[in-house]
């Protein structure tokens, strides 16, 4: 009875897709309080569904509401309440092959001349993402501002209202778009920010100087716009800093920093803008100051410092700021930070009830020294109720991006939590790539998959088996996206360390990768050119030295391979050609394939069959 009731003591499959996933809508009108949403999963029926709830700013009992609309300031109103922007799904090419021959409206043909014929997990049929505004009255007729443009704004696939922003006066919108098409439009990562008048029609490039991206537009409280910018065309993980347009000037306030930013807000008196980024394997609250065109120093200041993640700036509030936090153990609340006294408050607490009754894993730094002479952060996860003296299965964790930060992220399928409470002991090295450690860190990554991080990562494993408690006999390798690929690299180079790997839709043939993916951009850039350029040494190493396909032979470990069959950045083929490989090699495998699913899992039921066949293989063969 007592092994039982431990067991029921520990986070599950079950009981994580039970939590609550919190997510602030902002601070009502009258900024006395906190509007959120809770958004509930349902495995039994296999869908989520949400509710909306306000909180007293200073703290209290959060009560339900039923509508949201009259307690938010509704950005999309212009400032003098006349009309409002919006955005909605046009019609412009012709790609059905019913759209060309009308009288064959039974056919199922797709004709394309250019790439950018799918993106992420949908086929592109001719229909584009374009801003409209409107009188702020019912039955009034929208004005598309792109119209006949075969551009996207908001940006696909994943944006949305904060890609365009009335200016403060009200007499333009400002919005986010790629004006690109096609091929040019895969190869680009050039978004520029455009601002329409109303008055005239006319449309100008705000940002046409800057080659790479330029996103979450704002302005100051002074007016000033404020945007995100990233300067090489081609390169999605580029350093991001924010750009203030000041007297016909563009002052970038984070260039000297040796960061890059995820997303930033204005202090309401516009002295300070206070910006999140990644820092030493953590999310944290950074201020920096607008001196405008006088001399005084730009500083960047590290606000707040823990082992935990800043996943979210809410707003302000006097003297505090509200954000969303997470930890490994702790799914996203809500906390006020008084930044005057340096001191949290923990506003919402949702998913205390189920916590308080679980038995949590342990996080602790791991600092290793790699193979060229550098310090790594290394995150060890440990079962809850660990105990040194015993011996426990450990798992290398391999994060995705490639170039993405290994934080105190709370995930709901690569959950550390979830992975100790099935008492494995979890590595998850800050590997190169990893943002928050510089940004030469970061970039070393690039054109070198195969690597200096397949060393960072066998410098992790090997320092943390060194301990007693872990069972250097019984080591598993895992991870998603360029996990995945690193775990397909490994097994072919691991020397028998491992005795068991898991991939989710990993990168396993560079070359038929270049050939298949949609956002092309990524792969020039990472991969270093084209499998083709045959006079390309940094391309023909990606290829074929750095290329998983090419270690098959060496594999000899069993190896779970999950694959989604809308993933279109890795598509289908990249697992199944593992699989193959892996069945005609006599090696132990097994393929989870999930049709209906991209490069993620997100219906409730084919999570819990993700993490039943996870832990399921881990038993199996570890």
């Amino acid at each position: 009875m007592s092994a039982t009731a431990s067991a029921q003591n520990v986070m599950s499959p079950e009981t994580l897709w039970k939590l609550g996933r919190v997510s602030a809508l902002g601070i009502s009108k009258d900024t006395k309080n906190i509007i959120y949403k809770v958004t509930f999963p349902s495995v039994e029926e296999n869908k989520s569904s949400s509710k909306h709830y306000s909180i007293p700013i200073n703290g209290g009992t959060a009560t339900e509401v039923p509508d949201t609309k009259a307690l938010l300031n509704d950005k999309n109103i212009s400032p003098d309440g006349k009309y409002i922007v919006y955005n909605d799904e046009v019609k412009i090419e012709k790609v059905h092959g019913k759209d060309f021959y009308p009288e064959l409206e039974k056919s199922e043909a797709q004709i394309y001349n250019g790439l950018d014929y799918r993106h992420w997990d949908t086929w592109n049929e001719g229909k584009f993402n374009h801003v409209f505004y409107k009188e702020n009255k019912e039955n009034a007729e929208g004005k598309d501002i792109l119209a006949g443009e075969n551009f996207d704004s908001p940006q696909k696939p994943f944006g949305g209202d904060e890609d365009y922003i009335w200016s403060p006066d009200g007499k333009s919108i400002l919005y986010v778009c790629k004006k690109k098409a096609g091929t040019e439009y895969a190869i680009s990562t050039n978004t520029d920010i455009y601002e329409y008048n109303l008055e005239t029609g006319k449309t100008t490039n705000r940002t046409e100087g800057n080659l790479g991206y330029d996103t979450a537009p704002q302005f100051s409280p002074s007016g000033n716009l404020t945007w995100l910018q990233m300067k090489r065309d081609g390169y999605e993980a580029d350093k991001n800093d924010i750009v203030v347009s000041f007297k016909g000037m563009n002052i970038n306030l984070t260039s000297s920093w040796d960061g890059t930013v995820e997303s930033f807000v204005w202090s309401p008196d516009g002295k300070k803008v206070y910006f999140q980024a990644p820092i030493d394997g953590t999310l944290q609250l950074f201020e920096v100051n607008f001196p405008g065109l006088t001399k005084i120093a730009i500083t960047v200041t590290q606000v707040t410092n823990g082992d935990f993640d800043v996943a979210g700036i809410v707003g302000f509030s006097g003297d505090n700021i509200i954000l969303s936090r997470t930890d490994m153990n702790h799914a996203a609340e809500l906390y006020s930070y008084n930044l005057k006294k340096k001191s949290w408050l923990k506003l919402t607490s949702v998913n205390d009830v189920i916590y308080n009754k679980l038995s949590l894993s342990k996080t602790e730094r791991r600092y290793v020294t790699t193979t060229d002479g550098k310090k790594m952060l290394v995150w060890v996860i440990l079962p809850p109720n660990f105990d040194a003296s015993k011996k426990y299965p450990t798992l290398l964790y391999c994060q995705g991006g490639p170039q993405s930060p290994l934080t105190q992220f709370y995930s709901f399928r690569w959950n550390f939590q979830l992975m100790a409470a099935n008492g494995y002991i979890v590595v998850a090295p800050n590997r190169r790539g990893m943002q928050g450690h510089g940004v030469e860190w970061n970039e070393q990554i690039s054109k070198d998959w195969g690597g200096q991080v397949m060393k960072d990562y066998l410098s992790a494993i090997d320092d943390v088996a060194k301990e007693s408690y872990v069972d250097k006999a019984r080591l598993g390798c895992v991870g998603a996206s360029y996990g995945g690929y690193s775990v397909f690299y490994l097994a072919g180079i691991h020397n028998n360390r491992f005795k068991t790997f898991i991939a989710h839709d990993g990168v396993f043939n560079t070359q038929s990768m270049f050939g298949t993916t949609e956002e092309v951009f990524f792969n020039n850039w990472d991969f270093g050119g084209a499998y083709w350029e045959k006079d390309n040494a940094v391309a023909q190493k990606t290829y074929n030295e750095f290329n998983p396909a090419t270690l098959v032979n060496k594999w000899n470990k069993p190896i779970l391979i999950v694959q989604g069959g809308k993933d279109y950045r890795v598509p289908i083929g990249q697992g199944q050609e593992a699989f193959q490989a892996a069945q005609l090699r006599g090696i132990k495998s097994r393929l989870l394939y999930f049709p209906e699913e991209n490069h993620w899992v997100l219906k409730p039921q084919n999570a819990i069959v993700w993490q039943r066949e996870f832990y399921k293989w881990l038993k199996e063969t570890l």
